[in-house]
């Protein structure tokens, strides 16, 4: 299956015989990790990285299907789930990158809604009873469709498929107005350093508990390419971690320039994934 939503080749001086392409979804999360992969990489591994930016089911169907080598962005047990079942059998799960990740429906603190069960008909007016999501066929996407039916919102409620860098431009606008606004929001991510928000309860348990963000590989990477399977199979940080890159790039950096900085000032850590 070809990928198609956004290609960049990087070609740093890595060896011609050393290639592998990774795949991933623009959220400000997987932009942080992809970009401090490609970064160590090219710059301690010496790789040529091409980054094919694709949506969610094209990037497990790439795996799968040998089309990517690799990405850091399956977010498991739930978020993913419906992928990674699919696909059961066709690729490496190196295990968690990342772990305390979580994935709901979020509001400015300001607003006087704790639950999704508040989601009343005096809310929804005050919203034009629309949620402001993300790209289609994300994960975070299929679970609040299908909170709109667990909680009978499904009749007035409309779920407004946008971007992730829509997304949080809407809600800065709305949170630097005071404006109530109710979006598709997910844990690690540089709104919560940014503004005060919260996640409405989810009685119901429609977008499950915490999660964690795996590795996946595509079949015969260890033996193509042993070297950076044992490196992606090593990858392993925190939430803060992801949280400085992410910050620096919104705050202006590109995500070259962020990850750089990162590796640089976390040098004890990248030499435990590579040694």
């Amino acid at each position: 299956m070809a990928l198609v939503a956004g290609c960049s080749t990087s070609n740093t001086g890595g060896n011609s015989n050393k290639k592998i392409t990774l795949a991933y979804v623009a959220w400000d999360s997987e932009i942080a990790s992809t970009y401090v992969l490609k970064e160590v990489l090219e710059q301690k591994l010496d790789y040529n990285v091409e980054l094919m930016q694709v949506d969610a089911g094209p990037m497990w169907a790439g795996i799968s299907d040998g089309s990517a080598d690799a990405m850091a962005a399956a977010w498991l047990p739930t978020t993913h789930e419906s992928y990674a079942s699919k696909y059961e059998g066709k690729y490496d799960d190196l295990g968690v990158n990342l772990d305390g990740t979580k994935i709901g429906l979020v509001v400015p603190q300001y607003m006087d809604i704790n639950s999704i069960e508040d989601l009343t008909d005096e809310i929804g007016a005050s919203l034009d009873y629309t949620i402001i999501g993300i790209e289609p066929g994300a994960g975070l996407m299929m679970s609040t469709e299908k909170a709109l039916d667990v909680y009978a919102l499904r009749e007035k409620w409309t779920l407004l498929e946008s971007s992730s860098a829509a997304m949080t431009q809407q809600l800065e606008k709305a949170y630097a107005d005071q404006k109530p606004i109710v979006v598709t929001g997910w844990t690690p991510h540089w709104k919560f350093a940014k503004m005060d928000l919260k996640y409405l309860e989810d009685p119901k348990n429609v977008y499950g508990g915490d999660e964690q963000i795996h590795t996946i590989a595509r079949k015969g990477l260890q033996v193509d390419q042993p070297e950076a399977y044992a490196f992606l199979d090593a990858f392993n940080w925190t939430p803060e971690d992801m949280a400085d890159v992410m910050i620096q790039i919104q705050e202006g950096k590109t995500p070259e320039e962020a990850a750089k900085q990162w590796v640089e000032q976390n040098r004890d850590k990248v030499d435990a994934w590579i040694k």
